[in-house]
């Protein structure tokens, strides 16, 4: 009787899955394959030469199977960017005079594609609020075709209701779609709950090291595929040396998540007490309104949160400009604290009324925590709001 194969946890995943084939003189890591083509076999198909436009060189993917697995998912495609990721799984989910169902409070890049782009391609598009079931049924027509959602809204951490989500794309036969890229597959695996498509800006946590741009997108094989082609038209593809690293990076995901999660918390606790901060948005705080929703969601509450200064714009740069170990800059999920104000960045691009009804003020900051001592980040903190 053949023994049961071992059951192997995320963390020791995420080193060995998409590695190369254990055998004597082979590298034990992935090399960067600096090389645009391959020599060519019998073909049955085009899909059969690797070309690096194709997204099929051995660089693509070894780090897409390893993000596929990290995801439960049945494949995986590694791109140039995380719009790189979210733009033709929209044109794919969508097709021709499609509808798309999409979460009200959308990462800035992503509501200007849906608000501006999407009608040049003869798409439209409903926003709901996804935290709540009631107005989900009015926002269908006969053409609605997708929904999309992201696991915690940027900047304000929202919660959505992300089984009942899937539950509604399957009912009404729609693709959905996930932005996970707050969360990443240490604390949330979205497939798990029954979405078609998961992405990440994968220049974030999957990386973690703020030193590569890079997106992905996990889902069902023929999902996968078709999408795969879309990329290869828009011209998506990933760099051979972002993929080295994106691979090394995801390795120690969850060992940086599990610090982030921590030391996260001990931040927006920390916060919330102070005087100084109107209001912090943390999953992980009592005081958040999706509190016991993410409790049964999320393995941990993520390195994310954004609080509210009584501030105006110039007021909130000037508490940005006095920090001195946290980052003031435009990302997040590294290794080191950033700090940012939406306003001015990731929601720019937004108008003021837009960011007005998104619940974005001027004195809003956002707070990426990374894995320093939980008491540096702290005191930094609180001598950039001395100032205040």
């Amino acid at each position: 009787m053949k023994a049961a194969e071992q059951v192997l946890s995320l963390a020791t995943r995420a080193v060995h899955s998409g590695e190369p084939e254990r055998r004597p003189g082979a590298p034990i890591t992935t090399p960067v394959y600096h090389s645009s083509m391959f020599l060519t076999g019998e073909l049955g198909r085009y899909d059969d030469i690797h070309y690096i436009r194709s997204s099929n060189m051995p660089s693509h993917t070894a780090v897409a199977r390893k993000l596929a697995d990290l995801e439960g998912a049945e494949a995986g495609l590694v791109t140039a960017s995380g719009m790189a990721a979210i733009v033709p799984s929209l044109l794919v989910a969508l097709g021709r005079g499609g509808h798309l169902i999409a979460q009200s409070t959308l990462y800035g890049g992503t509501h200007s594609f849906v608000t501006h782009d999407l009608p040049d391609f003869g798409l439209s598009s409903t926003f709901i609020d996804a935290t709540n079931p009631a107005g989900w049924e009015s926002a269908l027509r006969k053409e609605t075709k997708a929904v999309y959602v992201e696991a915690l809204t940027n900047p304000r951490l929202e919660v959505a209701d992300l089984p009942g989500i899937a539950r509604f794309a399957k009912a009404h036969g729609l693709v959905s779609i996930i932005d996970s890229t707050f969360a990443t597959p240490v604390n949330l695996r979205p497939i798990e709950l029954g979405f078609d498509l998961v992405i990440h800006s994968a220049t974030k946590y999957l990386n973690g090291h703020s030193d590569l741009v890079a997106g992905c997108v996990v889902g069902r094989s023929a999902l996968i595929e078709q999408v795969r082609h879309k990329l290869i038209h828009l011209g998506g593809n990933a760099d051979p040396n972002a993929c080295f690293l994106l691979q090394r990076g995801v390795k120690t995901l969850a060992l940086r998540m599990a610090a982030q999660n921590e030391g996260a918390l001990q931040v927006a606790r920390w916060l919330e007490r102070h005087p100084k901060v109107a209001k912090v948005h943390y999953p992980g705080l009592p005081s958040h309104p999706q509190h016991e929703r993410a409790k049964g969601l999320f393995q941990g509450f993520g390195g994310m949160m954004s609080f509210e200064l009584e501030a105006d714009a110039s007021q909130a740069d000037a508490f940005l400009r006095r920090l001195r170990l946290v980052v003031h800059t435009v990302s997040l999920g590294g290794v080191e604290t950033l700090a940012t104000r939406p306003a001015a960045t990731s929601h720019a691009s937004l108008s003021a009324e837009e960011r007005a009804k998104a619940g974005i003020p001027d004195g809003l900051i956002r707070l990426s925590v990374g894995i320093e001592a939980p008491a540096d980040v702290i005191a930094d903190l609180e001598q950039a709001l001395a100032g205040a």
